[in-house]
């Protein structure tokens, strides 16, 4: 899942996408809400986590903006503040949830699921192919009577991508764009991940398999007996 961080405060900004990265997620980090209001109308994100109090535009103007755009991305506000009117503000303006600084890391990344999974269509918390089960919670790949298998942070991202969209073809370019957004990786490396799932999926005895459309992309289907 992609998510955009907006927070001014560059120390604790890079302390959260450093545990960010490490539960899996991709991240855009910006420091005012000019960026964060640039960023969220030229990307799309499946979460978006912002500080109140930032330069440029206050987070409660950027998510004003936003919802007045018809941009239904779900937003978890970051604030040192306490009092309950700027709570109330904050979700009357179409917030999702709200957490007051100092927080726990434990809770932060457990409402970023819980709002993330407040889309259109509701996201289960495990995807299912065949006998193949994604376990989102747990980061792994589970078929029923074998040893699961732990997914590294861009392993998951991918098979989740595939998962959610059995059938379609996915473009190199969509991985590249939600996973490798810094773009700092050759397109080769979207090969060798597949070619490592590919082989957990054997190992694990999967009914389901991941085919290639030569120049185009990649889609998940379940094996034709």
């Amino acid at each position: 899942m992609k998510l955009l961080l907006a927070e001014d405060e560059k120390e604790l900004s890079n302390a959260l996408v450093a545990i960010l990265k490490h539960s899996s997620y991709t991240v855009d980090a910006v420091y005012d809400g000019q960026d964060a209001l640039d960023y969220i109308l030229a990307s799309d994100y499946d979460g978006i986590i912002l500080d109140i109090m930032m330069p440029g535009l206050e987070g409660t103007e950027v998510l004003k903006r936003i919802r007045d755009k018809g941009i239904s991305t779900p937003v978890l506000f970051l604030t040192a503040k306490s009092e309950t009117d700027d709570k109330i503000r904050g979700l009357d303006l179409g917030a999702d949830d709200y957490l007051t600084k100092p927080f726990e890391m434990g809770e932060l990344l457990a409402r970023i699921r819980a709002m993330t999974r407040r889309k259109a269509d509701f996201a289960p918390n495990n995807l299912k192919c065949g006998n193949l089960e994604l376990d989102r919670a747990g980061y792994e790949l589970r078929v029923p009577g074998k040893e699961p298998v732990r997914l590294v942070g861009r392993e998951f991202q991918m098979i989740e991508m595939l998962m959610e969209n059995p059938g379609r073809v996915i473009s190199v370019d969509a991985f590249m764009e939600r996973i490798w957004a810094d773009g700092e990786a050759d397109v080769n490396v979207v090969w060798v991940y597949i070619s490592n799932i590919r082989k957990k999926l054997t190992a694990l005895g999967a009914t389901c398999e991941i085919k290639a459309s030569r120049g185009v992309g990649y889609s998940m289907h379940e094996k034709v007996e």
